[in-house]
Parts: C-alpha cells; structure tokens; sequence
C-alpha cells in the first residue's frame, strides 16, 4: 500500500514529541493520529483501527505498558502492529514490554530518518504477511493468515502480531528446527534489535494459549513445531 493508506496513531503525554514525530510521519505521506494519554489511546485506536501504534512507556494514569495489554484485549486490532518508543532501554524494560503485546522495541533519542526507516520495515513486514490470504492446517491447528487467527479444535484464538508470526513460521515446516537466528530475521527483521530472550517470552506464551505439546525447544539450537 502507498503510505498515505496507512493510519498510524502516536501516543505521548509530551505535546512537543506528538509534534515533531507526527510532522515526520506526515510528511512521508503517512495518515498520523495522535493521543495524550492511554485513555485516549483506547478510544482513537478502536475509532480509525490503526495499522502501527507507537506507543510511550512513561506516561501519567495508564501508563505504556497497561495501555498496550487494554489494545491486545480488542479483537478488532488484531492485525495492529505496537511499537513502545521509549527512552527507557533496559533488558528488563523491553522483555516487559514484549510481554505486554509489544511487536516492537524503539529507544529514545532516534533520528527521524531511522524512527522512518523501522516504520517502513514494520508496516512492509505487515503487509507482505497479509498478503499470504491462505489457511494452514496443521495437525489440530488451523491458521488463517488473512485473519491473523488460530484455531484449534475450532476453537478461535486470537493472538497478537508477532506471536502469530512466530507460530506461523514454526508451523510453516512441521518438525523442522528453526534456529533462534532465524526466528529473529523472519519475525522480527535483521535491522530489529531485541534482547535475547524475546523469542523465550513468545514462545512461553504461546505455549500458554495453545498448549505445550506442539512447539518443542531444542537445546542449543532453536523450536520447532512437533506433530
């Protein structure tokens, strides 16, 4: 898609970063929306259903890291992607962020011309897996890339971006085992930048919303999905 068809919804209790980042989005001819607060946050994003939230950490009331759970409970921004754009970047900061939802990491300061660069990467990313359009089926599990939903045993299970990604390229090759560098250049891109138990903290959660017996660790190596 073009870049003025997607919509992007910024969300910061500083007036001034709105500003400044949502003058480089729109310039690049993005639609920009923007948000004080995580209140607000909640009621834009069900409003234009944007396709990427960035989305600050340090906020007043319902803090980045709240605000990004709240997003994950509606189904209908599913397919959005959330990026925490902070100046917070501890290891522990990140890991907490990616267990609340989070599909990317951006630390404060940054160019304009990389926040651009890592929102292009993101939204292509986005868009080159929807276009897959296709329903998997895998042992008991069914995964419909259009819709980014799962379903095992007809039940629907709704998962956040990258989680699904992640199941989607592990189910992709049943029993083949997926290093952890491949798993970080296919779901996240090699120009992200994420600690090293990212993929540990997905794969636990996954585990937790489809069960423990498909997606098997192979010491010293990677995952593989087993049927």
């Amino acid at each position: 898609m073009k870049p003025g068809n997607y919509r992007i919804l910024l969300v910061d209790d500083e007036p001034d970063i709105l500003e400044f980042i949502g003058y480089n989005l729109t310039r690049e001819g993005y639609t920009v929306y923007k948000a004080l607060n995580g209140k607000q946050a909640l009621g834009k994003a069900r409003e234009v259903l944007p396709h990427l939230i960035i989305l600050d950490v340090m906020m007043p009331e319902m803090d980045g890291m709240e605000t990004c759970r709240e997003l994950r409970r509606f189904p209908e921004l599913s397919h959005s992607i959330i990026a925490f754009l902070t100046a917070r970047g501890e290891d522990y900061s990140q890991l907490a962020g990616f267990e609340a939802g989070a599909d990317d990491y951006i630390a404060k300061p940054i160019k304009p011309s990389l926040l651009l660069s890592r929102v292009k990467a993101l939204l292509r990313r986005s868009a080159s897996a929807g276009e897959a359009g296709e329903r998997v089926q895998v042992g008991n599990i069914l995964i419909d890339r259009e819709r980014y939903l799962i379903y095992k045993n007809e039940q629907e299970i709704s998962l956040p971006k990258k989680e699904f990604e992640l199941l989607a390229l592990l189910a992709s090759k049943p029993n083949k085992v997926f290093s952890r560098e491949e798993i970080f250049a296919s779901v996240w891109g090699n120009n992200v930048v994420v600690g090293d138990r990212t993929i540990d903290v997905h794969v636990r959660k996954l585990r937790e919303k489809i069960g423990i017996e498909n997606i098997k660790t192979v010491k010293g190596v990677g995952y593989k999905f087993e049927v």
